[in-house]
């Protein structure tokens, strides 16, 4: 919902009916993960993707019907349904959509939920997207932390479990769609709820203020990454040379990490890269860097002869061979890359797979599934 929230905002604040068909389950090879949305408005304008391109014909008609009766529905899409070639999903994996009615009057928290994402709150909405008893589902339970949650799903016992599952999902920063029983029981079938998690965008760190890291501040920017830079020599860390960073900073880089550390602003989807390759600097960085078990990723830049010093250095000051196993050196995958831009690809590149679970090959020379099964939590 993210990426279509501004025009749905627009639509909703102008008090017009819009119908939004949201993923909310993957199997297989799905093209577009949990919380894709896709919206159609009165005029028929189609905005957002949920399959890129397969099955949006199929969603676009069933929005417009579902706008007209104002009765949610619950669709699944793929390759076991007799229909499934005719709507077009041919890759092979399957879908399940949930596509609702939603105007000021269906969805009066919308406005504070975008305000929220817009000023980078974490927020959650949870959604009941299926249940025995029809009058539950669409019912909604906007979850923030340190505050008592806002709606009800239907029940004490279900907003609590959703609450406490929604709380998880958001530390995480993963959309996902839960099932209890259908009174919210820990064990148990029968309702399903969709929980959209909010969070702020991930973190990437980029220590070094050298021409490869306004490579990868740009491409880290394009991925949808809060991007700092930090280097502790002013006269190169300026926003000028590095207009896509979110933050530039003027510190040691071992001293603001672990400051950050401290202050809470590092989580499990933080990605650390470190461009300095001088032992002054990236030693006393990574001796914190790899002793953080919330951070998601760890480079660090190269030749093999300064990767082995580096390994040196950093046994000397005492880190385990599990803390150095966490760091990827020299960093990036094997892409035959020579420019900064290239660099900042096969960075990229790695963080992605290591992400997702790729193996980093060509897809031509792999069997099997394109997209991995998503984890529980995405």
């Amino acid at each position: 919902m993210r990426d279509v929230l501004p025009e749905l905002k627009k639509w909703w604040e102008a008090g017009d009916t819009i119908g939004v068909g949201t993923v909310v389950a993957t199997f297989q090879s799905a093209p577009r993960p949990p919380g894709a949305s896709m919206l159609v408005g009165e005029d028929g304008t189609a905005v957002g993707s949920v399959s890129g391109g397969c099955v949006e014909g199929a969603v676009y008609d069933l929005a417009q019907s579902v706008m007209e009766s104002g009765e949610p529905v619950l669709q699944r899409y793929g390759v076991s349904d007799d229909d499934a070639f005719a709507v077009g999903l041919t890759c092979g994996g399957i879908l399940d959509v949930y596509v609702e009615k939603v105007n000021q009057e269906s969805f009066p928290e919308l406005g504070d939920i975008a305000a929220d994402i817009e000023a980078g709150r974490p927020v959650a909405l949870a959604t009941v997207i299926e249940h025995p008893d029809p009058s539950w589902l669409g019912r909604r339970l906007v979850v923030r932390p340190g505050e008592d949650p806002v709606g009800s799903l239907g029940s004490p016992r279900a907003d609590d479990a959703v609450r406490d599952d929604a709380m998880g999902l958001l530390a995480a920063g993963h959309n996902a769609t839960l099932t209890y029983g259908r009174d919210g029981e820990r064990r148990g079938e029968g309702m399903r709820v969709f929980v959209w998690a909010f969070a702020p965008k991930p973190r990437l760190l980029v220590f070094g203020a050298i021409d490869f890291a306004a490579a990868v501040a740009r491409v880290g920017a394009f991925l949808g990454y809060h991007v700092t830079v930090c280097d502790a020599r002013p006269v190169f860390a300026t926003h000028s040379r590095f207009p896509e960073a979110d933050d530039v900073v003027v510190d040691w880089p071992h001293r603001y990490l672990k400051a950050e550390h401290e202050a809470g602003r590092i989580d499990p989807r933080t990605v650390v890269t470190v461009l300095t390759h001088d032992p002054k600097f990236d030693v006393p960085l990574l001796e914190v860097a790899l002793r953080l078990p919330e951070v998601a990723y760890v480079g660090a830049m190269g030749s093999r002869r300064t990767h082995d010093d580096r390994l040196a250095r950093l046994r000397e000051a005492g880190l385990s061979e599990d803390e150095l196993s966490r760091l990827s050196s020299p960093i990036g995958l094997d892409l035959g890359a020579r420019t900064p831009e290239e660099t900042a690809i096969s960075i990229a590149a790695e963080i992605i797979a290591g992400r997702w679970g790729g193996s980093g090959q060509r897809l031509g020379t792999t069997e099997g599934r394109i997209h991995g099964e998503t984890s529980p939590l995405g």
